[in-house]
């Protein structure tokens, strides 16, 4: 686990009192980052081969899912370090390479609000 993984893990626990839910025993670093009071997801931390993402070469990337305005995705997909969702509804979801520099950590953060701010108003 890296030093952001472990930043974005502590900012969802003070701020939306999330534990992270490890669901699969194939993928021990899958964290689940689910809203308490409707149990939707608004995340998923993964450890991903490149290959696995459409990139080149064999390095391990962490990435991590999150819900988005389907209107912004175009916008964040055509940006360094932002791809279509791995795994995910791609007309909702964004994967974003936690551990490149080319995003701040606090956009990281404003995007986690954005997908718990989504899901909170789900209803179903």
């Amino acid at each position: 686990m890296t030093d952001r993984v472990k930043i974005i893990l502590a900012y969802v626990k003070n701020h939306f009192e999330t534990d992270p839910e490890y669901l699969w025993r194939k993928y021990p670093n899958y964290a689940v980052l689910r809203n308490k009071v409707n149990k939707k997801w608004y995340g998923i931390i993964m450890d991903v081969p490149r290959e696995n993402l459409g990139l080149e070469g064999e390095e391990i990337l962490w990435i991590m899912n999150v819900k988005c305005d389907p209107m912004m995705i175009g916008s964040f997909i055509n940006r360094k370090s932002f791809l279509s969702a791995y795994h995910m509804n791609k007309e909702h979801w964004i994967s974003i390479l936690i551990d490149d520099d080319a995003v701040e950590i606090k956009e990281i953060f404003d995007l986690i609000n954005m997908s718990y701010e989504i899901v909170s108003k789900s209803k179903r």
